[in-house]
C-alpha cells in the first residue's frame, strides 16, 4: 500500500526538479547523473609541468589517477599529498602541488599536475656528541646521508629522510659493536634552519663499556665431529676487540665445516659469559644435532629476465635435500655476489609435513646492462675514448658479454669477450675472446702493427681463494713502418704468426676486490709461445693491503712483479714479443721508457727486455676534509725497478747504447691524487726519478686507470 504522505513528498521533489533543470542550463544533467559524472570522470592524459628533480614517468608512478584512469577530486588530492612528500623526503620542503583539469574532444578530462619545487633543502653539518672512541669522519664514513658539499648536486646524497637516519643509526651502531662496544645506544635529532635553508643532524652516542674475547671454547655433543677443523673456523682470537660480525662469521663458518664433515642437521650456537670487571667476554661454541628438517620446495619470485636455474645453481642444496641455515646463509651471499639484484631476500616456511621447510626467495633485480661511450685522456697514449656494450646477465642465463671500439692517439682497439659462467653445468667458466688491434707508430712506437687473434680459455676454482684459468689462442700480426728508417729491427709488411698455450694461477684474499684495507692479490701467468717463435714467457704479480691504523682509512700496500722471457729456438727472442717495460712498473718513466735501446737507432730505437723485476710501497689515505661520498684520496710511494741489460732481445746486427743500460736499478718517489670518478678510478701521479739510466725516458706526470696492479 502506497502512503499518502511519502507520495505527496515524492511529486513535490519532481517538480522541484523539473524547476530547477531550465534554470541550470541544457548542459547539465537531472540529479543523480550529475554527481556521477562531475565526480568520476575518464582520464584522458596525465602531464606535469615544472618538474626537475623526477622525470614524468616517476611522477607517473606516484599518482593513482593515472593508474586507475578514472578521476575523481578525492584521487587528485592523495595525489598530490603523494607528489609532494617525495619531494619532501628528496629534501624539497618548499614544494608546492597544484592541479587542473581540461576537456578533451573524446569527452574525457586531461589531469595536469603543476610543480614548483622551490629550492631544495641540504645537510648544514653532522655533530656527533659522546664519540669519544672514534673520530666524527669515521662515523660519517659509515652514513648514507652527507653533508652537502661542493659535488653534492651530483650525489644527491645530502638530503634530510628519517628513513635514511634510521639506517644510519643502525649502521653507526653496528661500527661500534664490531670494534668493542656491544652496549652502544645511538640517538640522532634533525633541526632544520629556515634562513639557511638546511638541516643541522646531532647524534648523541653512548658508548659503553669496551670489551675483549677472551677464553674461545668449542662444546659438542656429536660423537666423531671434528672439533679440531672447526677451530680454523673461529674469528674470535682471544685478546681481539669484541666484534658481534665476527661472531655471526664464526657460526656461520663452524656449521658449514661441520656440514661438509656429513653432519647435515647442525646446530651452532654462542654462549657469552661477560666478565664487567676485566672487559673481557668468554666464548664457547656450542655445536649440536639440530631438528632434522628437509627442504620440501624452493620457490623464486621476483625475477623477470634471470632464469630460475641461475638463481638455483648458486645454492648448495636442492629440494629434498637436509635443510641447512648456513647453507642457506651461504646461498643468499653467493646469490648477492652474482650482481644481477639489488635485493635478495630468503626467508622460511612451514611445508607440508613437521619436518618439512619451504623455502622462499625473493629478489629485485637491478641493470646489467651497460651501454655507453667513454673517454679520457692518458699520458701514453693521450686522448682515448671507447663505446661499449656490456650485458653481465647476457638473455637471462648468468653469462657475459662484451663488444668495444676504441680509439687513441696511439691506435684502436676491436674487442669481443664471451663468457659461460658454469660451462656443461659444471662449476668451470668457458670463453672467447677475439680482437683486433691497430697500434700506431710515434715517435716512441719506432713502428706500428695490425694485430688479428682470439683465444678459448677455461677458469676452475680450486680452492677458496686459489683459481686457475687455462687458456690457448692465436694470433697474426702485420707490421706497419711506414717510414722505414724510423726501425732497425722490423720490415714493413712482415707478418708474424704464433700459437699460445698457457695457464693463470690467481690468490685473491681481499677483503674488497674493489676498495680492499686487507688481504692478498697475487697472480702467475705462463704461456709458450711457438709457430713463428718458441719461447716460454712467464710473470708474477702480487700486492698485500694492510690498514696502517685501524679505522682510519689509511692503507699500506706493497707491490712487487717480475717477468722472464726463455728463448727454446736458439734465435733469440725477436723485440716483438719482449716486455716494455714504462710506467707500469716504476712511476716517473714514460711508457718504453727505460731499458735496452739501440745505439745507432734512430731518436734511440726502443729494444725491449727478456727479464724485469719490480718492487713498490705505497700508503693511500683519505684527503682531509673532503667527504667520502666524493671517491677522493691521496697516496705518497716509492718505487724500485730492475731491467736485464745484459740478456737482452736479438740484436739482428745492431748495437745496444751503453747509455740505456749503465744503470739496471731506476728508483723514483712520488704521490698521486685518486679519484673514483664514474668514468672508473683516475689516477694521477707526481714522481721524482731518484736514480736512472743517461738514456732513459723520463716524466713528472702521468695519468692513467688505476689498477690494484
Amino acid at each position: 500500500m502506497i502512503h499518502p504522505t511519502k507520495l505527496m513528498r515524492g511529486a513535490f521533489l519532481a517538480l522541484a526538479i523539473l524547476g530547477a533543470a531550465p534554470l541550470a542550463g541544457p548542459s547539465i544533467p537531472l540529479l543523480g547523473a550529475v554527481t556521477a559524472q562531475a565526480q568520476e570522470q575518464l582520464v584522458g592524459a596525465v602531464l606535469f609541468e615544472g618538474n626537475r628533480r623526477f622525470s614524468d614517468n616517476q611522477l607517473l608512478a606516484m599518482v593513482d589517477v593515472s593508474a586507475s584512469g578514472i578521476f575523481t577530486q578525492q584521487r587528485v588530492a592523495a595525489d598530490i599529498e603523494s607528489i609532494r612528500q617525495a619531494y619532501d623526503r628528496d629534501g624539497f620542503l618548499s614544494v608546492s602541488v597544484t592541479a587542473r583539469t581540461e576537456a578533451t574532444s573524446d569527452g574525457r578530462v586531461r589531469v595536469i599536475f603543476t610543480v614548483n619545487e622551490g629550492n631544495r633543502a641540504g645537510i648544514a653539518a653532522i655533530n656527533f656528541t659522546g664519540n669519544n672512541a672514534f673520530g666524527a669522519n669515521s662515523l660519517k664514513s659509515t652514513m648514507l646521508t652527507k653533508e652537502t658539499g661542493i659535488l653534492s648536486w651530483l650525489f644527491k646524497d645530502d638530503g634530510y629522510d628519517e628513513r635514511k637516519l634510521a639506517v644510519d643509526r643502525e649502521r653507526i651502531r653496528l661500527y661500534y659493536a664490531n670494534r668493542g662496544y656491544p652496549d652502544v645506544q645511538v640517538t640522532s635529532v634533525g633541526e632544520y634552519d629556515a634562513s639557511k635553508n638546511a638541516y643541522f643532524i646531532n647524534f648523541t652516542i653512548n658508548e659503553g663499556q669496551k670489551y675483549a674475547f677472551s677464553n674461545v671454547g668449542i662444546e659438542t655433543s656429536i660423537a666423531g665431529l671434528n672439533t679440531d677443523a672447526l677451530r680454523g673456523t673461529v674469528q674470535t682470537g682471544k685478546g681481539s676487540s669484541y666484534s658481534a660480525s665476527d661472531l655471526q662469521a664464526s657460526i656461520e663458518d663452524m656449521a658449514y665445516e661441520a656440514t661438509v664433515q656429513g653432519y647435515s642437521f647442525v646446530d651452532v650456537r654462542a654462549r657469552l659469559d661477560r666478565d664487567v670487571t676485566n672487559g673481557t667476554f668468554n666464548v664457547t661454541y656450542l655445536v649440536d644435532e639440530g631438528a632434522r628438517l628437509y627442504v620440501e620446495r624452493i620457490n623464486i619470485t621476483g625475477n623477470t629476465k634471470t632464469r630460475d636455474f641461475v638463481i638455483r645453481r648458486e645454492l648448495e642444496f636442492a629440494e629434498g635435500d637436509p635443510f641447512n641455515r648456513a647453507l642457506v646463509v651461504r646461498g643468499r651471499e653467493h646469490i648477492n655476489d652474482l650482481g644481477f639484484f639489488s635485493a635478495v631476500d630468503i626467508t622460511t616456511g612451514p611445508g607440508s609435513a613437521p619436518d618439512k621447510v619451504v623455502i622462499n626467495i625473493a629478489v629485485t633485480e637491478t641493470s646489467t646492462g651497460e651501454y655507453g661511450a667513454t673517454a679520457g685522456y692518458s699520458t701514453t697514449d693521450g686522448i682515448l675514448g671507447e663505446v661499449s656494450l656490456t650485458e653481465r646477465n647476457f638473455l637471462g642465463r648468468g653469462q657475459y658479454l662484451r663488444a668495444a671500439i676504441g680509439a687513441s692517439q696511439a691506435g684502436r682497439t676491436f674487442d669481443f669477450s664471451f663468457t659461460e659462467p658454469r660451462f656443461m653445468g659444471l662449476k668451470v667458466s668457458a670463453g672467447v675472446d677475439v680482437y683486433h688491434r691497430i697500434t700506431e707508430e710515434t715517435s716512441t712506437g719506432f713502428y706500428g702493427s695490425q694485430a688479428t687473434g682470439g683465444q678459448f680459455r677455461l677458469g676452475i676454482p680450486l680452492t677458496a681463494d686459489l683459481s686457475g684459468t687455462v687458456f690457448a689462442g692465436m694470433e697474426r700480426k702485420v707490421i706497419v713502418d711506414k717510414d722505414p728508417d724510423n726501425s732497425l729491427l722490423v720490415v714493413n709488411g712482415h707478418e708474424f704468426y704464433k700459437g699460445f698455450i698457457g695457464y693463470t694461477l690467481t690468490w685473491n684474499s681481499l677483503d674488497d676486490n674493489k676498495s680492499p684495507t686487507e688481504g692478498l692479490l697475487a697472480t702467475f701467468t705462463q704461456q709458450y709461445i711457438g709457430w713463428d717463435h718458441s719461447l716460454i714467457k712467464s710473470e708474477a704479480r702480487a700486492r698485500y693491503f694492510m690498514p696502517l691504523i685501524e679505522d682510519s682509512g689509511i692503507v699500506a700496500s706493497v707491490r712487487g712483479q717480475a717477468g722472464i722471457i726463455n728463448d727454446l729456438s736458439g734465435n733469440g727472442v725477436h723485440s716483438v714479443e719482449a716486455f716494455s717495460p714504462g710506467s707500469q712498473l716504476i712511476r716517473g718513466f714514460e711508457g718504453r721508457g727505460l731499458g735496452p735501446r739501440i745505439v745507432n737507432g734512430p731518436n734511440g730505437e726502443f729494444l725491449g727486455a727478456v727479464a724485469y723485476a719490480g718492487v713498490s710501497a705505497e700508503v693511500q689515505f683519505p684527503l682531509p676534509g673532503v667527504p667520502e661520498s666524493y671517491g677522493l684520496s691521496g697516496a705518497v710511494w716509492a718505487d724500485a725497478a730492475w731491467v736485464d741489460g745484459v740478456n737482452t732481445p736479438r740484436l739482428d746486427g745492431n748495437a745496444i747504447d751503453p747509455g740505456s743500460i749503465d744503470v739496471p736499478w731506476r728508483t723514483s718517489i712520488g704521490a698521486s691524487l685518486i679519484w673514483d670518478s664514474p668514468f672508473g678510478p683516475l689516477r694521477g701521479d707526481f714522481a721524482h726519478v731518484l736514480n736512472k739510466s743517461t738514456s732513459d725516458r723520463t716524466q713528472v706526470f702521468q695519468l692513467t686507470m688505476s689498477t690494484l696492479f
